[in-house]
């Protein structure tokens, strides 16, 4: 946790006001965290920090992408990343993270660690079934699609049709002969 000493903004030397301040994130980073899900990355998080006399806001924006692998074919492929995060730093007796939104610091404090917010940020901005683009379009050849659709359920042509016009699968009306053999 050595490396992410480089995230820690030191606060109480900062005037009032708006700061920006810049971070590359890669795989280093994960490793760090000991998070393995992705095979690299390449994103850029931009933070405003604007600090008053009481409290101070910060704004984090994530972009970039991560090397992923397909949760259907295991081809890797780079997911893009865009996110923001907002969080209000607040200043109390103890220290408390229970909400999501707001960080309450003992007043002791001098710095603030963002790494933890960067991680989460960029975590819960990768959609929760990573798909291949190629396979959405089509496009992708993969000996896993060419087993999935080798082993997929074949659709029925036998269907027929009610009075409404509707379509009835075949396996209904065995059932309705079950209601008729009273």
């Amino acid at each position: 946790m050595r490396k992410l000493a480089a995230f820690s903004i030191p606060f109480v030397g900062l005037k009032p006001g708006k700061h920006e301040f810049e971070y590359h994130v890669d795989n280093e980073f994960f490793e760090d965290f000991e998070y393995e899900e992705f095979n690299s990355a390449n994103v850029k998080v931009d933070l405003l920090f604007d600090k008053t006399p009481t409290m101070m806001e910060l704004n984090f924006h994530a972009e970039g992408e991560v090397n992923v692998n397909c949760d259907l074919t295991n081809e890797p492929y780079n997911q893009p990343i865009d996110g923001d995060l907002r969080l209000v730093v607040k200043f109390g007796d103890e220290f408390n993270d229970d909400n999501e939104e707001i960080l309450i610091l003992p007043h002791g404090e001098y710095q603030i660690n963002v790494a933890q917010y960067i991680y989460e940020l960029i975590v819960l901005s990768m959609p929760l079934k990573r798909i291949h683009p190629g396979v959405a379009d089509g496009s992708l050849e993969s000996e896993v699609l060419k087993k999935l659709e080798e082993l997929s359920p074949k659709e029925t042509k036998d269907i027929d049709e009610n009075e409404n016009g509707e379509d009835i699968d075949p396996r209904w009306n065995k059932l309705k002969n079950l209601l008729n053999d009273k």
